[in-house]
């Protein structure tokens, strides 16, 4: 018998990277502010973040 438990789009995959990557840019935008994270993080990890999303963003769009 087979489920369709693994079954999920594209684009609600994607969607939900993308709201991933969100979350993970708003964290390092606080750990940055506060001075908590500033340490362990290299500089570029929320910059490459963000070329994720923006990424991301332009595929949903049709733009890439």
């Amino acid at each position: 018998m087979r489920t369709n438990r693994g079954r999920i789009d594209v684009e609600d995959l994607l969607k939900i990277i993308l709201l991933l990557v969100l979350v993970w840019l708003v964290l390092e935008i606080i750990g940055e502010v506060l001075g908590l994270f500033g340490a362990l993080l290299g500089p570029l990890q929320p910059l490459l973040g963000l070329v994720v999303a923006v990424l991301i963003i332009l595929w949903l769009l049709d733009r890439i």
